[in-house]
Parts: structure tokens; C-alpha cells; sequence
């Protein structure tokens, strides 16, 4: 089993540096990130380095207070549909899809995998609120990065292809996780100045 759990407050202000990128992130191949902030003024003086896009002076700031410094620009809310991002693609062709893949890797208990990657059994526990929930159908897949989100920050001056990689990125165990659909549905395209896990 891949683990893919980070503290709830390291994946929080990952959340918040990812959903602070800028539209110039957009040119890069790879996903958006924020800069690394360890060489600006307010960075460790022990020689460690802060976390990548971290503000300066992070380490003595709250996850609140450190997310009011995350610099902001105006968004392009213009023409968003989730259909522009190709989701839940079988990338490796083993049968399974993205959902099933971080379903399988997430489980806590591994399901039975049936034919065309139908998943019995099993056992999970929900990122957000630490539910844990024994039908894979009870739980959603989501983006910690919402769509919505990347497409306001850039993405909608995406191709298609880059759109679909974003969707179905497997790359980092942070940017899709397992949640109960409620949880999911609560927090739907909020970023995390709007939406928090309790």
C-alpha cells in the first residue's frame, strides 16, 4: 500500500501555496507550485529551509495567519465547465481508473478487485474528517486543488491534454485523496480561505 497521508495542517498550507500560484506558473510543464521561499527575507536563520511557496516568516505564523500572506491576483471565472478536465482515465491501462488507483492505494484495508477494477470490501479513512468508511461508493475523489480553482488561477490558457494530466495526477499523493462524499460536497470548488476541514 502507497501511503498518502501528510498532517492535516502541512497538506492545508499545501493547499493554500498551490491555490496561490500565479498565472505565469501556467507556462511550466509540470503541475503549478509556488516558489520556494527559503532564500527571501524572513526565511529560517538555522540554516533549515522553509517549505516550498511557505511565506516568509512562516514558522511563527498560525496556518491562518500564514495563509492571509499568501499573495493574491484576480481570477478569470470566465467559461469554467468540469467537462474541460478529462477525469478518471485508466493512464497505465491496467483496467483501473484514476479513482480506483487512489481508492486502492489510500485503503487502509485493501479491497478485493474484481473485474474492470470493481473494488469489494475494504476499508478507508476519509482525509477530512477522519470517518472511516467501509464502501468504496461512500467516498468521493477529491481534488485538493479544486478544478474550478485551477482553472480561475491559469489553467483555463491549458490545452486539453495538461487539463486531463491535472485531473488524473497521480504524481503527488497530495493533489487527489479519498473523502467522504458529504465532506466533499461541502467544500465542492471553495479554496481554503473559504473552506477548511474541522
Amino acid at each position: 500500500m502507497i501511503a498518502r497521508r501528510l498532517a492535516p495542517t502541512a497538506a492545508l498550507f499545501l493547499v493554500a501555496s498551490l491555490a496561490a500560484c500565479s498565472p505565469a506558473a501556467t507556462e511550466s510543464e509540470t503541475k503549478p507550485s509556488a516558489p520556494a521561499a527559503a532564500s527571501t527575507p524572513g526565511a529560517p536563520s538555522d540554516g533549515a529551509s522553509a517549505a516550498p511557496g511557505a511565506p516568509a516568516g512562516g514558522s511563527d505564523l498560525s496556518l491562518t495567519q500564514a495563509i492571509a500572506k499568501i499573495p493574491t491576483a484576480d481570477e478569470s471565472q470566465s467559461g469554467y465547465k468540469r467537462d474541460s478536465f478529462r477525469h478518471w482515465i485508466d493512464e497505465d491501462k491496467d483496467g483501473c481508473s484514476t479513482r480506483n488507483e487512489v481508492l486502492l492505494a489510500e485503503a487502509t484495508k485493501k479491497p478485493e478487485q474484481g473485474s474492470k477494477c470493481a473494488l469489494t470490501g475494504g476499508e478507508w479513512l476519509s482525509y477530512y474528517d477522519e470517518v472511516t468508511v467501509t464502501e468504496a461508493r461512500k467516498l468521493d475523489i477529491d481534488h485538493m486543488v479544486p478544478l474550478a480553482e485551477a482553472w480561475d488561477s491559469g489553467a483555463s490558457a491549458w490545452d486539453s491534454d495538461r487539463r486531463m494530466r491535472y485531473a488524473n495526477d497521480l504524481g503527488s499523493e497530495r493533489s487527489l485523496v479519498a473523502v467522504t462524499a458529504h465532506e466533499n460536497r461541502g467544500k465542492a470548488d471553495k479554496d481554503p480561505s473559504e473552506w477548511m476541514p474541522y
